[in-house]
């Protein structure tokens, strides 16, 4: 099965070749799940890529909440997610203007030269898609942007009319793979949805096959349900590797995932 047949419209619009890059690698894998790997050791990062890397199209690190960090650990990561075909996703949030959030991406983890997507808030306008494209430019790599046009949190200040503005913006930019959007919230995600076109994608935390709530103000929506209404990658943490087997779990949202896009 190729790309092209299961994504239709996602695929023959995408203009940033990482949003085909990553196309390819979920086809592969039959799995639109990215594994948010919230492990704070190395070991316990690699242990976790071993575990459940053939169910899985994407990893999502906070670099600077591993405590044993170090350049050469690091790169002994990235070549293990290499070797499981995942795209590296840095989960940075970054939100300054774009010359300082060029800086950013390189700096003491130097973002730049192993992360293939990254998150932004707009906040600060457009200029900041420039600057983080520019650092990838600077080392020779292609990458994409997510801007963050909803939140799955309790109580969380991206307004419908931020969430707007935001994606006027996004779907202008050559720069920008997509959005995140908001997995606990169905009709939510689809609004975002009929906003964003086919041209961009739309990544949704928020989701456990458990639905409900969760700790700290976190919310829960289906997997199958998120991918139906426009989703086209889940972004799943605890539900994976909190599990007794991280590995069978991660198949089945894998699973999961891949009918709904199916079905869709």
């Amino acid at each position: 099965m190729q790309p092209g047949e299961v994504w239709g419209n996602r695929w023959s619009n995408a203009v940033l070749p990482m949003a085909r890059r990553y196309m390819e690698v979920a086809t592969q894998k039959q799995s639109l799940v990215c594994l948010a790997a919230d492990r704070n050791t190395m070991s316990g990062l690699l242990e976790l890529i071993n575990e459940v890397g053939p169910y899985i199209a994407a990893l999502k690190t906070h670099v600077d909440l591993v405590d044993d960090w170090s350049p050469e650990a690091w790169e002994g990561f990235c070549e293990a997610a290499k070797q499981h075909n995942l795209l590296i996703f840095e989960d940075r949030k970054f939100a300054d203007i774009g010359k300082i959030s060029k800086s950013q991406m390189s700096g003491i983890y130097d973002i730049r030269s192993w992360s293939d997507i990254v998150t932004a808030h707009l906040i600060s306008g457009p200029d900041i898609v420039d600057g983080l494209q520019s650092a990838w430019q600077d080392v020779n790599r292609e990458g994409g942007v997510l801007l963050l046009a909803q939140m799955s949190s309790r109580g969380n200040l991206l307004t419908e009319e931020y969430c707007g503005k935001v994606v006027e913006k996004g779907i202008q930019s050559d720069g920008v793979l997509g959005f995140i959007g908001n997995g606990s919230r169905p009709d939510e995600l689809k609004d975002l949805r009929q906003r964003v076109g086919e041209q961009k994608m739309i990544w949704t935390p928020g989701v456990n096959i458990a639905v409900g709530d969760g700790e700290m103000g976190q919310r829960y929506g289906s997997p199958y349900d998120a991918v139906i209404a426009g989703s086209d990658c889940i972004i799943v943490g605890s539900g994976i590797h909190r599990s007794e087997n991280p590995s069978e779990v991660a198949k089945q949202y894998a699973q999961l995932s891949w009918q709904a896009l199916l079905d869709r």
